[in-house]
């Protein structure tokens, strides 16, 4: 039980430090504006209606499936070539 505390407690000192540290260095206050940037920019884009969502998931699930059979036929293909040559 007391270890735990005295871990507890140098953890917490060692955050102490890191949150200082990163305070006086300025990385806190570029990381905030990267972070208030990036939600103005967020805020600019359009994002698809639910209808838009769906149907473009099925169009990728489609894609991936006609990929991998093509994939899969393709490598049918290079079994049966290698091994009537056999090598």
């Amino acid at each position: 039980m007391n270890n735990d505390l005295v871990v507890i407690g140098i953890v917490t000192v060692a955050a102490v430090a890191i949150f200082a540290w990163l305070w006086r260095a300025g990385y806190l206050v570029r990381f905030a504006g990267y972070v208030r940037e990036t939600r103005d920019e967020l805020r600019k884009c359009s994002w698809p209606s639910w209808d838009e969502l769906k149907g473009s998931t099925v169009l990728i699930f489609i894609a991936i499936v006609g990929i991998g059979g093509f994939t899969v036929a393709v490598d049918a293909i290079f079994v049966q070539i290698f091994s009537t040559l056999k090598l």
